[in-house]
This record gives structure tokens, sequence and C-alpha cells, in this order.
């Protein structure tokens, strides 16, 4: 298995002024990391889940533009609960050494509603680092991850529709 590693964060999250949502992620993946943007591991459901939610075309596995602009135009913030912290390869498991974000660069700007966590770590992290700054709670919902196989991508799209689509209307 690969060693610990320390790793920055390594791109922005997405968010302007009209964003009401925030999706949080907790790290990216090595995928993600190369490719430089949100869930980059093309297996990851993220970015199918969230169009059929949101009723669009589904982006191009490598069209960041795109994906930018399928969030932004429903008033969806995207990022991760960690800028940078130790881990093995894409192992949620072997997180440590948290350094948490700086969740306020995008709580200044946008008047954020509700949040959304994508899957068990990511809102583990984000109750213990981020809601104290936030003060909002976070819906945990099932991870998009190819490792979460007991998931299939229609459960998946069902819930995140869900949660997605009352945050939405809120």
């Amino acid at each position: 298995m690969a060693d610990y590693q320390h790793i920055s964060h390594g791109f922005e999250p997405v968010f302007d002024e009209r964003s009401r949502v925030l999706v949080l992620g907790s790290f990216p993946s090595v995928l993600s990391r190369e490719n430089r943007f949100y869930y980059g591991n093309p297996r990851n459901r993220f970015w199918r889940v969230m169009a059929d939610v949101l009723g669009e075309r589904e982006p191009a596995t490598d069209d960041v533009a795109a994906k930018r602009a399928l969030l932004l135009r429903h008033g969806i913030a995207l990022w991760d609960v960690i800028e940078s912290c130790d881990v093995r390869g894409s192992s949620d498991a072997s997180i440590r050494n948290v350094v948490p974000a700086d969740v306020a660069r995008i709580t200044t700007v946008a008047a954020v509603r509700t949040v959304l966590c994508n899957g068990g770590v990511a809102s583990r992290l984000y109750r213990r680092w981020l809601e104290p700054v936030t003060g909002l709670p976070a819906v945990a919902l099932p991870s998009t991850s190819p490792a979460n196989a007991a998931w299939s991508v229609e459960r998946l799209t069902e819930r995140w529709r869900e949660a997605l689509l009352a945050s939405l209307c809120a």
C-alpha cells in the first residue's frame, strides 16, 4: 500500500454570490487531483447523479467549465471539508492530520442555507471542523464514490434528489 503523503487540496471551490446550497466532499481522490477538479474518477457517480437530479445532460468527463456551469446555474456550491491532510492514495479511511477548509471563503460571499455532505467521512469531518464555523447542520448523503457499491445509481439519484430539491426549494 502507498505511504502516507501530506497533500494540499489543489484547486478552488465552485461558488458565486447566488449559491444557496453547499455540497461538501471529504478530500479529492488521486484522479481528481490529477484532473484538478472534483469527482475526476469517471466511475464516481457524482456528475451523473447531479445532472439527473437537476434535469440536465451529464457534462463530459473532461469538461470542467460545463460542470462548474451546471452547479452555478442551480445555486450550488461545491468544495471539500479538508484543505490538506496526510492520506494514502484516495482512501478516506486513511485520512489523518486534517487541516480544515476555510469555509468562510464561501459563506461570506453566498447566503448558504443548506449543507449536503457526500458520504459519511465528509459528514463526520464537517460536524467536527466546519459546523461550528457555519452554524448550519448538514445532511449526510450516501457517497457517490464507486467504493459505495451498496448504493445503485438509481438509489443514489433518488436520495440526492430528495435532499437537493428540498434544499433548493427551501
